[in-house]
């Protein structure tokens, strides 16, 4: 025992591609907080492990993406004419206002609040059908087979992806995430990414060219009437927007169902709980996202100096990068064994969504998506056992946490 005690404290203090932190950040982000909760890495950005600093962070108007800046320091001058990261360049998500205004502003409205719950037979309908397709074999692989047709079958019929254009999405690798880690890509990585992005980009465009010939109630129908006012959208713009809401729109969904089954069969007493009482659902989704966030980082770049957070000074144009997971596990806000899972947690307010205004716009549509399959396969498959609680195999990736698969029998 004293052994590893040695070697936890002379490991680094944030190295999140390490196996054991993607197996396990909680117990690094205990040490973090406690030991240094705003953390130079050796590339020199800060890491705020606690919910103070996190929130303050991503609500504060001296913090902004500062997306291109940010990459040529990391990359060098020639990073912005790799696809990859030219696309990425355009994505609301990382653009600052006024961009980020007049952008997230032509897609809200298909988020809505009342628009999304509108959708919820629709997303029963495809979670009943999902089981259906399995339920006589009596095992699936949890991620592939159940929590990854949903969010995609959802977010295909909202874009307008064609039925017959859809199986290639099911069927596409989910090793996107890495683009957001906070440790630089390799040459290697970098090509994969432009590969993937340049092939998206020729999909899209073919789409763009049917919707405006047979317009539809989507979303890139509505986006490529934007693009006709010109002023609002160019397509450079539109291309990299709909890739951004294709992948933003399933990926974290998929980790929140796989992250929040997990979940439950490793703790069983939750899991009657809530086969038990089914009402407790919604507060579970929360605690789910809480107890083990899908998203587990996003960062911001100081726009001017900050002199004080957390007892240090940010010089302007750094980058803050901001544990959610780690937020969401402080005892300073969940006093009560925040390391438990307890379904029945009262003010559950996770970060898990980011906040300010890069706040989620799909986190509704995700909650509704998480609460009618977790519901509907406790309900239909009861007797459910995941085959491997102990050690299910994680991707490698750290901002986006999520499983590669966990088989599961009944």
């Amino acid at each position: 025992m004293n052994e590893q005690v040695q070697s936890v404290a002379s490991d680094p203090l944030f190295n999140p591609l390490a196996p054991d932190f993607i197996r396990n950040p909680y117990p690094h982000y205990d040490r973090l907080r406690t030991i240094d909760p705003i953390h130079v890495t050796p590339f020199g950005q800060f890491v705020a492990s606690r919910h103070a600093e996190v929130s303050l962070v991503m609500r504060d108007k001296r913090f902004g993406k500062d997306f291109v800046e940010r990459t040529t320091r990391r990359y060098g001058p020639d990073i912005m004419k790799e696809p990859v990261f030219r696309s990425m360049g355009h994505w609301m998500l990382q653009a600052d206002p006024p961009d980020h205004t007049r952008l997230r502003g032509l897609v809200v409205k298909a988020f809505t609040a009342r628009r999304v719950e509108d959708m919820r037979p629709r997303i029963q309908e495809i979670v009943d059908q999902t089981i259906d397709a399995v339920i006589d074999r009596g095992q699936m692989d949890l991620i592939e087979d159940f929590a990854f047709r949903l969010p995609v079958t959802i977010i295909c019929e909202m874009l307008g992806i064609p039925e017959d254009h859809r199986e290639v999405f099911y069927k596409s690798s989910r090793d996107g995430g890495r683009l957001l880690d906070p440790v630089p890509m390799t040459p290697e990585e970098i090509a994969k990414g432009n590969a993937a992005t340049t092939m998206a980009q020729m999909y899209f465009q073919q789409l763009f060219e049917l919707r405006r010939r047979n317009p539809g109630d989507d979303l890139i129908t509505q986006l490529v009437q934007a693009e006709e006012d010109g002023n609002k959208l160019t397509n450079e713009e539109l291309t990299a927007n709909i890739i951004l809401l294709f992948g933003a729109g399933h990926e974290t969904t998929v980790n929140l169902i796989g992250n929040g089954l997990l979940a439950l069969h490793r703790n069983p007493d939750q899991l009657a709980l809530l086969k038990a009482r089914p009402d407790l659902m919604v507060g579970a989704i929360e605690e789910f996202l809480r107890y083990d966030s899908s998203v587990q980082m996003t960062g911001r770049v100081a726009l001017e100096e900050i002199d004080d957070l957390g007892g240090k000074t940010i010089p302007k144009g750094e980058t803050v990068l901001c544990l959610l997971g780690s937020a969401n596990h402080d005892p300073a806000v969940y006093p009560d064994h925040p390391e438990r899972l307890d379904i029945t947690r009262p003010n559950v307010r996770p970060l898990s969504f980011g906040g300010g205004i890069h706040f989620c716009l799909g986190a509704q549509l995700a909650r509704i998506e998480a609460e009618v399959a977790i519901a509907t396969l406790l309900r239909r498959l009861p007797d459910l056992r995941i085959d491997d609680v102990e050690n299910p195999e994680w991707r490698p990736t750290f901002v986006l946490r999520g499983l590669k698969c966990l088989p599961a029998s009944w």
